[in-house]
C-alpha cells in the first residue's frame, strides 16, 4: 500500500481545492448548487481519487484512480473556462488555478505513463 501523503500530485491536488474554494465563493450565491456546487465536487474528487488508489494493490486500479482524478481535473479546467466566459469570475482570479491544474495534469499523466510502461 502507497502512502498518499508523499505523492507531489495528492499535496498539488490538495492546494487546487484550497484555490477552488477560494474562487468559488466568489461566485454569485444564485450559483450554490449549481456551478459552485460542481466544481467544487470536481476538485474534492481529485486528491480523494488519488488516495484512494494509492490502497489499491495492483497498478491497473491505481491507474484507474489517476485517470478518475485527471478527468476530474479536466472537468475543473472546464468549468473555470465556463465561469470565465459568462464573466461571473474575470480570468486573472482564475489564472493561479490553471497554472496548478496544468501542472497537477502533466504530474498525473506522466504517472499514468509511467504505470502503463512497467
Amino acid at each position: 500500500m502507497r502512502d498518499f501523503r508523499k505523492f507531489e500530485i495528492w499535496k498539488n491536488g490538495i492546494e487546487i481545492v484550497k484555490q477552488i474554494y477560494k474562487l468559488s465563493g466568489k461566485l454569485p450565491s444564485e450559483e450554490k448548487f449549481g456551478l459552485r456546487s460542481q466544481i467544487t465536487r470536481a476538485a474534492i474528487s481529485i486528491p480523494s481519487n488519488i488516495a484512494e488508489g494509492c490502497s489499491r494493490n495492483s497498478e491497473v486500479e491505481f491507474k484507474r484512480f489517476l485517470e478518475i482524478a485527471l478527468g476530474s481535473l479536466f472537468e475543473i479546467e472546464t468549468q473555470l473556462i465556463i465561469i470565465s466566459e459568462l464573466e461571473l469570475i474575470s480570468v486573472q482570479d482564475t489564472e493561479t488555478v490553471m497554472s496548478l491544474i496544468q501542472k497537477e495534469g502533466k504530474m498525473i499523466n506522466s504517472l499514468i505513463n509511467k504505470i502503463k510502461n512497467s
